[in-house]
């Protein structure tokens, strides 16, 4: 099955779930997964929603990598993979103010996570992205950041504004790595210029969540919040949905076309919109 996913091209992150979704169906029979009926895999899928109740990502994940082991590595036909469709909740995420974000950003005290995140939503990246970012990368003659493999091992080219570039060359002076702009010192690496990884997703998260609470904005936010608030204002900011989908590395305009609906300027515009409609409209 690793062969199978490495030569149809998934990433390391895809194998790890397909991998544990296997894992799971096999101790839940307690035999090889290929043993198993299609009956049973029935029944599997019932005991995961009704009885353990998993969320419709989770059960997601699960039909994805059991239907790559017995499709592709197995080379099987099952009904029951087939027949099983799990509704995607259509949700809004949720989206942060100009002044939201700045208040947030302002109350990390720690360089590294206040820089870091503050990237992440200058450029409109993902998490990983953010994290992962090179000294290499950064094109200041163009003003651009490359962005390197990102979602579907797809390669991508953002504006990098002013005062973010010179945020980032005022950080990276304080360690002056040869490679990492956001190096993690180690216990073997104590100086982050010998350091030799990035800083890890689990701190700049803890950081946001802890800028968020001590801010005293109560939305359900998360560092891919910065990303949607990225993509939301640049739409407001009159920014055409086309320049934004290639910033964020979308395929598919339809999942950029979601912003239409979080944008404020639209939203008043239908509103004013609706209410001239409805003016005579009284009682």
């Amino acid at each position: 099955m690793l062969e199978d996913m490495e030569l149809r091209g998934l990433s390391e992150k895809t194998k790890v779930a397909y991998v544990h979704a296997v894992k799971q169906l096999a101790e839940h029979y307690g035999k090889s997964p290929d043993l198993i009926s299609d009956e049973e895999l029935r029944q599997y899928f019932v005991h995961l929603t009704k009885v353990k109740q998993f969320a419709p990502g989770s059960v997601r994940v699960a039909l994805y990598g059991i239907k790559f082991f017995f499709k592709h590595t197995l080379r099987r036909e099952w009904p029951t993979l087939d027949m099983i469709r799990v509704r995607r909740p259509k949700k809004l995420p949720v989206v942060l103010s100009l002044d939201e974000v700045r208040r947030i950003l302002r109350i990390i005290e720690r360089p590294r996570y206040c820089v870091c995140l503050s990237t992440i939503y200058a450029c409109g990246l993902r998490l990983s992205e953010g994290v992962h970012v090179q000294v290499g990368d950064i094109d200041s003659d163009r003003m651009m950041v490359h962005v390197r493999h990102g979602k579907g091992a797809k390669d991508r080219y953002v504006p990098l504004p002013e005062p973010t570039l010179d945020m980032l060359r005022r950080y990276w002076c304080t360690h002056r790595h040869r490679k990492w702009v956001f190096p993690a010192p180690t216990k073997s690496s104590p100086l982050p210029s010998t350091a030799s990884k990035p800083m890890s997703i689990g701190g700049v998260q803890r950081a946001f969540k802890m800028g968020l609470y001590q801010s005293g904005i109560r939305k359900k936010a998360t560092v891919h919040t910065l990303r949607h608030s990225y993509a939301t204002h640049l739409l407001e900011a009159g920014v055409s949905l086309r320049v934004i989908q290639a910033y964020l590395g979308h395929s598919s305009p339809k999942t950029t076309a979601i912003y239409t609906h979080l944008t404020r300027n639209v939203e008043d515009f239908a509103v004013d919109a609706i209410n001239g409609v409805m003016e005579d409209l009284r009682w």
